[in-house]
């Protein structure tokens, strides 16, 4: 026992040390010529990848980590992906409380979070599936993001983690997140937040549950979100994108990692044209959420995310496109390293907010006491 936590410490210390060095290496970078920076970097499809992405890769590469793929076992993955959240999570921001939850799904309990914001009043309540290829992440992985979303939209956010393949593949987390959301929309006012203005967001598998889920209630004639939030979705597994031989080695995600989670999660017994893996199949869009989806320039999911929006507004839907050209997939987990990490997802806030502004006015007005 002892010998166990004598390790547990002396790993938690090496990651302090990974953390700071990536910072120190980052903010020594930032005083060097602006000039020399630019000539160093990766240009690519006309984009050139930010300075502070470009160390990060290099710092990990030296250290001998590869894409997650190379882990071998989901478990040895999943170990992976949480050192990696510990590594970069920084000092937590602060929010008002935080409250850990078991929401009832259709097949047990799901472990949630609730972040509720300092601002006062009633808010939207924003829920939150977590990135991971359908097969890592946990509450803890996207801790930051979620707080970060939380602060600067002054939202509450409701973190749900759940069931992961291969021990439960395809439908579950589909069937998950859709029972997530409808106890969102049913409990959002004794959580203190609006029950009229409920929202889903997620990133790259996360991103395709909360832009399923929209689809499915869409398509059942179910109450919808008021928003999707998606970055960098996964939206179509049915055929692979000039981006994704743009980028299937060396930024993070690698095209090995997409097959290794795509064959976890499906385990090649469905339909990848199934509008519940790849919604952008989908026969009939019409009838959806506004969106915003953001996507990064050197990601090999860049081409899929960016023609979904083409797809949602050729339905007739309200689709915001904001891609962050010089930023990797997985950026919103890297705000506590890079500052231009975390300036992009402010930005990205700001957008939201601007939206839930507008939408909060429009439904003001069509109120019986102003019309």
């Amino acid at each position: 026992m002892q010998k166990a936590s004598a390790s547990a410490r002396w790993i938690e210390r090496l990651e302090r040390l990974e953390h700071a060095a990536a910072r120190r290496l980052i903010g020594a970078s930032s005083k060097l010529p602006e000039w020399l920076l630019r000539r160093s970097a990766r240009v690519i499809d006309g984009a050139r990848l930010h300075p502070e992405v470009q160390l990060l890769l290099a710092l990990r590469e030296l250290s001998g980590q590869q894409g997650i793929s190379s882990a071998l076992s989901p478990v040895a993955a999943r170990e992976r992906m949480t050192r990696e959240a510990r590594v970069h999570r920084g000092i937590p921001i602060p929010v008002r409380a935080v409250k850990n939850l078991s929401l009832p799904g259709p097949a047990g309990s799901l472990s949630a979070r609730h972040y509720m914001p300092r601002a006062v009043g009633k808010r939207p309540l924003l829920v939150f599936f977590h990135g991971g290829g359908f097969v890592t992440g946990d509450l803890d992985t996207h801790d930051a993001p979620c707080r970060t979303l939380c602060s600067e939209l002054g939202v509450h956010v409701l973190s749900v983690a759940y069931r992961l393949a291969p021990e439960h593949p395809f439908p579950a987390a589909v069937e998950d997140a859709r029972a997530a959301l409808r106890y969102a929309q049913t409990h959002a006012a004794a959580m203190g937040a609006d029950p009229d203005q409920v929202a889903v967001s997620g990133d790259s598998a996360g991103a395709n549950l909360a832009t399923v889920v929209s689809l499915l209630a869409a398509r059942a004639g179910d109450p919808l979100p008021v928003l999707q939030l998606l970055f960098y979705p996964t939206v179509d597994s049915t055929i692979e994108r000039r981006s994704m031989e743009l980028f299937s080695d060396g930024f993070f995600l690698t095209r090995s990692d997409i097959m290794w989670f795509r064959k976890h999660y499906l385990g090649g017994r469905f339909d990848l044209a199934d509008p519940r893996i790849s919604p952008l199949m989908a026969p009939d869009l019409t009838g959806m959420p506004p969106a915003i989806v953001v996507t990064a320039g050197f990601d090999p999911l860049r081409d899929e995310g960016e023609e979904y929006v083409t797809a949602l507004r050729a339905a007739g839907n309200q689709a915001d496109l904001h891609r962050v050209p010089d930023l990797i997939h997985g950026f919103i987990n890297l705000g506590s390293v890079s500052p231009a990490s975390h300036v992009a997802l402010l930005r990205v806030a700001a957008l939201v907010n601007r939206r839930l502004t507008e939408r909060a006015a429009l439904v003001l007005d069509l109120t019986p006491e102003s019309v």
